[in-house]
Order: structure tokens, then C-alpha cells, then sequence
């Protein structure tokens, strides 16, 4: 957890997923498939406020919380800041049509906010700490008009303590598991525009900031994003399905429709070193040192926390084991990462190699645009060489659960991501409003 604006870690969900009726009572204005481009145009035209926008999302979180455990607090100023909102508007105050201003917005539960709401990351060892400031993205956010409306749900520790289910937290128990998520492509440049930039306290963004383009990411939005990509297709291991599967026929039709959108498809292509990347590359010992060494120096920047280290993190489970349910979901990682001295350089050195003999290499060999997987099946080989993914909805399991495609590629590829993210996003329409069953 931190402070700070690590876009890559970032867990944003705009409050479109709570919809479950079809517009603001009283109003005639559809909410429930609108994005944020719907929601300025409602804005201009008088059809719709931040306030009743704001009020109809919290009957949401009231009616479908229970259920979800999707939300684990609210802010009690959101009305407050609705109102501020939709008087900038009224005053005609400059950006207050466009990008997130006046847009609900819920964080991930271990993004700090300088306010009136807890920062706990699902543990109740920060229940009651108090942060010294926003971390970065949450200025970012705030500066450009957006509504924070409570904190969402998350795995304990963002799944970095021990055995817990995914979605679990000792705070709010088990909720359904949402991740980083917008609704669509465009919603989700929406934020990327308003979160990316230099902060002086991220040393990532030290190096990253330079390659965000001019003029923003929404220029990006292309439906004709595909002609001309691109896209590599490295059918082991991730595209080895089980029998039985309708994941094989589903890629295929997927494959299809990028060839008719003049996508260039490079096929059976292979990653070096692959098993390694995905099983002993060393990753989860680098990020076992790190989590320490992170969690050390945000606990003690705190202004008030029970805990002040993850040693403390760690006795503070083990007397309070019933409550974080250490008997069931045990504190394994916590153990392995408080035994650590230090990131050992031999295995960051290990894990530049990999990635730029693996997937560096592939993608400048074959002038890739992209890589497609399916899932997040692709996620450590992005991780480790901090490169981009995109994923969006793909198909749905018998049961209604959805599965999606990703879109990785070499920094600073965002761009091209967007495009060919939103060119396959529009040429499908997959996406169905969730039904909330249980």
C-alpha cells in the first residue's frame, strides 16, 4: 500500500458498475449503460446533477452492498462535493464539461485519502490510522473535479499476506472481487488522462511521465485502431485450453474479427525461457523484499497508526487472530517478507534479463504492436518489465462469469494499446451489464 501514484498498481472503479435500474427517479436520463462522455452531455443539457447522480449511486451501494460487499465505506462528504461541482458547472468554471469533473469515482481501499475516511487496505491493523496526505493519483483526481465517493472493497493486503481467497478482507469479508476496472475503453482513458503524470514523491513516474503523448490518451480512441497492427499470438502456454473448453472456439472467432479489422496476426510465436518467466524467475522473492521495504516506510510516515512496521503488522495478527482469521488464511507471505534483508540486485538483474531476452525481444524481433492473451495468464511477463496491459470482456463461462483478452505491449505502447483495445471493444460489444446474481 502506498501514498503514492503507482499508475500500474492503481485500483479505480467508476460507479457505473453499481447500476442495476435505468436512470435517476424522476429524471428520464439512462444511466445504466451511459459513459462519462454520456454524463457530461446529460450535464450540459440540464438532464441530469452531480447531486442526483451521487444520491442514485448510493441507493446502489445501499441496496446491492449486502450482497457485493463491494463497498467498505462511503464518504459522507460525497454530497458536498456534488454540490461543489454542479456549481462550478452552473458558474461555467473552466474543465467543468469534461473528464471526470462531477463524476463519481470509488478507490481501492489501499489508496490513501487526507480525509474523513479510513485507508486500510482490508486489515484491521490501520483501521483508525490516519495518512499524512492524498497519495498522488487522489490529487490528481480531486484537481480535476471528481467525486470520491467511498473506498471498494479489495484482498486483504491486495493478496499479500497469506492464503486468503481472492476478495476476502477481515474488514468486509468476502466480497466479489472486482479488480481495476472502468466499463469500457473510453471510460477508462478518462481516468488514465486525469491519474498519469510526474510526482516527486514515485520514482516510477520519474521515468515513466515521458512517455505520455501530447495532448492526452483520448486521441487514442479509434475504431479503425486495428488496421495495421501488429499482433503477436504465442499459443504456448497460453492459449493450451482444456478439454471440453469453448475457449479455443471463442479465440478464433476473436482472431477473426482482428484480421477484419486489418490487423496483421503473427501466429505461433514463443517467448524464451517462458517456464522460467512463470515459475522460478524470482519475481515473488523481489516483491517479498519490496512489500517490505515499502510497507516499513508507509507505516512510519503515518501521523497515527497502531502498527508502525510489518514485524508490528504481523503481532497485530497474531493477537487479533480471530478477527484477520489467521487460523484459516494464515500469514505466510507477511512471514517470508518480514525475513528479508534487502532486494537482492542478482535477482532484479535476473529478472531484466528475462524480460529483455523474452518478451523485449519478441516484440522487437517480429515489430509487434502487441501481444494477445487471453485472461490475465500474461500478467507476471508484463509485470517484471513494467510494460502495459489492456484487457477487455471477451466472452462469458455457462455460468455468466466473464473472461477477457489482454493487450500487452513495450513501454510506452499505450497508445497503440488504446487503439486497438477500443477498435476490438467496438467491433464486438461483448460487454453485458452485470446481472448481481449471487
Amino acid at each position: 500500500m502506498s501514498s503514492h501514484s503507482h499508475v500500474s498498481t492503481l485500483f479505480l472503479l467508476l460507479l457505473v458498475l453499481l447500476l442495476s435500474t435505468n436512470a435517476v427517479k424522476g429524471h428520464a436520463f439512462p444511466i445504466k449503460e451511459a459513459t462519462v462522455h454520456d454524463f457530461h452531455m446529460a450535464f450540459k443539457q440540464n438532464e441530469l446533477t452531480s447531486r442526483q447522480l451521487v444520491e442514485f449511486y448510493l441507493g446502489q451501494i445501499r441496496k446491492l452492498n449486502p450482497i457485493l460487499r463491494g463497498v467498505i465505506e462511503v464518504n459522507p462528504d460525497a454530497i458536498l462535493q456534488a454540490d461543489k461541482a454542479d456549481y462550478e458547472r452552473k458558474a461555467k468554471l473552466a474543465g467543468s464539461l469534461m473528464g471526470l469533473h462531477g463524476i463519481p469515482v470509488l478507490l481501492k481501499d489501499n489508496i490513501a485519502t487526507k480525509d474523513k475516511m479510513n485507508t486500510t487496505a482490508g486489515s484491521f491493523a490501520l483501521l483508525k490510522s490516519v495518512v499524512p496526505r492524498d497519495a498522488g493519483v487522489v490529487r490528481r483526481l480531486r484537481k480535476a473535479g471528481a467525486i470520491i465517493l467511498g473506498k471498494a472493497s479489495m484482498s486483504e493486503w491486495a493478496g499479500s499476506r497469506g492464503n486468503c481467497p481472492a476478495g476476502w478482507s477481515a474488514i468486509a469479508g468476502q466480497g466479489r472481487h472486482v479488480g481495476p476496472i472502468c466499463r469500457t475503453v473510453s471510460d477508462a482513458v478518462e481516468v488514465l488522462d486525469v491519474i498519469v503524470g510526474f510526482d516527486h514523491r514515485d520514482e516510477a513516474t520519474w521515468t515513466t511521465s515521458k512517455y505520455i503523448p501530447r495532448g492526452g490518451y483520448k486521441q487514442f480512441l479509434n475504431a479503425n485502431g486495428l488496421k495495421g497492427k501488429r499482433l503477436g499470438i504465442v499459443r504456448n502456454p497460453f492459449f493450451m485450453f482444456e478439454n471440453g473448453s469453448v475457449l479455443p472456439q471463442v479465440f478464433e472467432h476473436h482472431f477473426r474479427t482482428l484480421r477484419q479489422g486489418s490487423a496483421i496476426l503473427v501466429d505461433n510465436l514463443e517467448i524464451a525461457n517462458i517456464d522460467v518467466i512463470l515459475g522460478s524467475s524470482g519475481e515473488k522473492a523481489a516483491l517479498e523484499a519490496e512489500f517490505k521495504i515499502f510497507l516499513n516506510a508507509y507505516l512510519k510516515e503515518l501521523a497515527a497508526s497502531p502498527v508502525r512496521t510489518l514485524s508490528d503488522v504481523i503481532a497485530f495478527n497474531n493477537k487479533f487472530s480471530h478477527l484477520e482469521k489467521i487460523k484459516e488464511y494464515g500469514q505466510d507471505i507477511f512471514l517470508k517478507a518480514e525475513a528479508t534483508n534487502g532486494i537482492n540486485k542478482k535477482t532484479l538483474l535476473k529478472l531484466a534479463r528475462l524480460s529483455q531476452n523474452g518478451f523485449t525481444k519478441l516484440m522487437k524481433e517480429y515489430k509487434l504492436d502487441a501481444l494477445v492473451t487471453p485472461g490475465s495468464d500474461i500478467s507476471s511477463v508484463l509485470a517484471i518489465g513494467g510494460f502495459p496491459g489492456i484487457s477487455v470482456p471477451a466472452g462469458y463461462y455457462s455460468k455468466g462469469i466473464p473472461f477477457g483478452i489482454c493487450f500487452g505491449g513495450l513501454k510506452g505502447s499505450e497508445p497503440k494499446l488504446i487503439e486497438i483495445a477500443y477498435s476490438f471493444e467496438q467491433a464486438t460489444k461483448i460487454r453485458k451489464p452485470p446481472s448481481f446474481k449471487p
